[in-house]
């Protein structure tokens, strides 16, 4: 079996985990949480993080590594800009033809249709990526919804 990084994702301290998409996987092997602000030393160097406006995510960067921020549109927002400055991680987007599953009024998101609850996202990057996604939506409840809205995107990928 190859070897791959673990995903590292930064989560804002004020994230509601009662409506975290990502509650569930904290055990997860693969994946590496740490809190934001309160854990700013982060181990990636090399990494890639998702961004609307870059180019696609491609098996190509599944060296590189996977990081995302999870937390509301506006403390992302901070939170990218001093990871940018901080870290100067390259930028990939994921295709546009995903549309979210989650029921939620999008504020704050430059691009509102293009926006993905976290774990859409993640899941969508490890496919592209070909990582595990076992378990991935396992405890997300609009899991099934997400998987048909998505079906003959999520399909070009594998």
């Amino acid at each position: 079996m190859s070897s791959f990084l673990p995903t590292i994702i930064l989560r804002h301290r004020k994230e509601n985990l009662k409506k975290c998409s990502l509650r569930g996987l904290e055990h997860n092997k693969n994946i590496k949480f740490f809190s934001y602000p309160t854990q700013l030393d982060l181990p990636i160097n090399g990494y890639v993080s998702l961004d609307l406006e870059a180019k696609p995510l491609s098996i190509k960067d599944r060296e590189k590594g996977l990081f995302l921020i999870d937390a509301t549109w506006n403390y992302a927002s901070v939170m990218t800009r001093q990871i940018d400055t901080r870290y100067h991680l390259e930028k990939r987007s994921l295709p546009k033809d995903f549309v979210t599953a989650y029921p939620r009024k999008q504020t704050g998101c430059s691009s509102p249709d293009r926006g993905l609850a976290s774990v859409e996202a993640l899941y969508i990057a490890h496919k592209i990526l070909n990582l595990p996604t076992t378990n991935l939506l396992d405890n997300y409840y609009w899991k099934d919804l997400f998987l048909s809205l998505n079906k003959e995107s999520l399909d070009k990928i594998v």
